[in-house]
Formats: structure tokens, sequence, C-alpha cells
């Protein structure tokens, strides 16, 4: 049971960027996912979630910027980024509750 997060980079202020987090070993279509940011030396950040009914949430900073969707015949969650800030610079990572995380995908945004 895994899970891969990829499609971070470096970007303008301004700019987008979508991530994915694909699952492997398990069928995504019966879980809640989140994706998580965390800056070094501070607390790691819920960022926004899907549930398996595909309902949403976004926390303050990326409402209105950033939209969560899900593809559950590709085992696949996305996260796309829009208008990106300096501020969005940090690690990017997913997490079926309770414990199983992906690895981190780096985004930068330049000013």
């Amino acid at each position: 049971v895994q899970l891969q997060a990829s499609g971070g980079g470096l970007v303008q202020a301004g700019g987008s960027l979508r991530l994915s987090c694909a699952a492997s070993g398990f069928r995504l279509v019966d879980y809640g996912i989140g994706w998580f940011r965390q800056a070094p030396g501070k607390e790691r950040e819920g960022v926004s979630h899907i549930r398996s009914n595909g309902a949403t949430y976004y926390a303050d900073s990326v409402k209105g910027r950033f939209t969560i969707s899900r593809d559950n015949a590709k085992d696949t969650v996305y996260l796309q980024m829009n208008s990106l800030k300096p501020e969005d610079t940090t690690i990017y990572y997913c997490l079926m509750r309770p414990t199983t995380w992906s690895q981190g995908t780096q985004v930068t945004v330049s000013s």
C-alpha cells in the first residue's frame, strides 16, 4: 500500500502546477485523501481534502486558487494549484489516514 506524489516544480508567481497522488496496492475509490504541506521549521498544514463521496475541503489560505479532484479509474487524486504565491513554496505530501503518507514533492514559487 503506497502513495506516490508528483508534479512539483519551479514556477513564477501567478503560475500553475498540478500535483498528483497515485495509489498503488489498493483501490482509491473507497478512501479520502488529503494534501498537506510543511516547510522546514514550521508546522504541517492541511491544504485540501477530498472524501470518497467527492466532498471537498480547503484551507482558507488556498480557497479559490486550489482545486482538488479525483479519478478513481486511475486511482489518483489531483491538486490543481493556480495563482501560486511565493508563500506556497514548500514540500507537499498526500495522506490516506491514518498513516499512509506519500513522499514529498517540492513546490517552489519565485517572486
